[in-house]
């Protein structure tokens, strides 16, 4: 008999069939719960201790439990672009990934999938660390799936203001769940270990993607992090967003960031004397980084 899901902090409660048939919707993900993936390719534009000099291998899942109206996956977290994969099939698409040399399997976007993504990973351990690159937006019972079987998490802290999380994510609890999550992201790693050539073994960075007219909002962010979480975590402070999917629709973020709303984040960021970690150069506000998610990777 068919369970109601209740896996992400939606709880929306769908009957998710494992694979969708046309017309059906599986919840506010609105995926099944068969992994459905839009890219699996050796990822160069991650932070440098995640791409290495040989890339990351990352697998792009489609769905999403947020709403981001500025996502640049839109076509795959919204318009759900993608092929549902059955898990031994996965399997092997990771496995061709690390034998290109990729220096880890990173999970894009895992948060609806980690059923799957469990049971995958209980009966399989990659030689190569498994990065959990998130959103942010996961639940206890959803990390608690992957503890042991993740090596490096990789979230997203999106907002701490309930205010912007509901109108840019459609989510008010974004940060009360996140709060919560990362924490546990970093009980569950425990440590942070880099290999001699500089690659992330085990660990945890936070991302943090300013928006246009959320700078203060962002230096927040960076108290919290600075607050809540150990020394070892590293911080990702990213400033390559550009109005894509829905921003249009939005005018105050219809826009690049400013050098005066960058560098204002960056100085605070020195003031708190947070060194661990990585920031953007301005520069990487470009769409040649967002890849084609055109089911490149998935060739059996």
């Amino acid at each position: 008999m068919q369970e109601r899901c209740y896996d992400c902090p939606r709880r929306c409660g769908a009957l998710r069939p494992l694979v969708l048939e046309e017309g059906q919707r599986g919840g506010v993900c609105g995926v099944g719960t068969q992994p459905v993936v839009a890219r699996a390719m050796l990822h160069l534009w991650e932070e440098p201790c995640i791409s290495g000099t040989r890339g990351s291998g990352a697998v792009f899942f489609s769905g999403c439990s947020l709403g981001c109206v500025f996502c640049q996956n839109d076509p795959i977290s919204h318009g759900r672009v993608g092929e549902s994969i059955p898990l031994p099939r996965l399997r092997r698409i990771m496995e061709r990934l690390i034998s290109e040399g990729a220096h880890n399997i990173n999970l894009v976007n895992p948060t609806h999938f980690t059923r799957a993504l469990g049971a995958l990973l209980e009966d399989w351990r990659p030689p190569v660390p498994v990065v959990y690159n998130t959103g942010g937006y996961d639940s206890p019972e959803g990390l608690a799936r992957m503890e042991g079987k993740v090596d490096v998490y990789l979230p997203d802290l999106k907002y701490v203001e309930a205010g912007p999380a509901a109108r840019y994510s459609g989510a008010s609890d974004y940060f009360a769940v996140a709060r919560e999550a990362l924490p546990r992201m970093a009980r569950q790693i425990g440590e942070s270990r880099m290999d001699a050539q500089g690659i992330l073994r085990r660990g945890m960075i936070v991302r943090h993607l300013i928006l246009p007219g959320q700078h203060r909002a962002a230096m927040a962010v960076l108290d919290w992090i600075h607050d809540n979480l150990p020394p070892w975590v590293m911080v990702s402070l990213m400033c390559q967003y550009l109005p894509m999917g829905r921003a249009q629709e939005f005018r105050e973020i219809n826009r690049r960031l400013t050098s005066y709303e960058y560098n204002a984040v960056l100085e605070h960021l020195d003031k708190l004397g947070m060194e661990n970690g990585y920031v953007q150069e301005r520069s990487s506000a470009r769409e040649d980084y967002v890849p084609a998610f055109n089911l490149e990777g998935l060739e059996e």
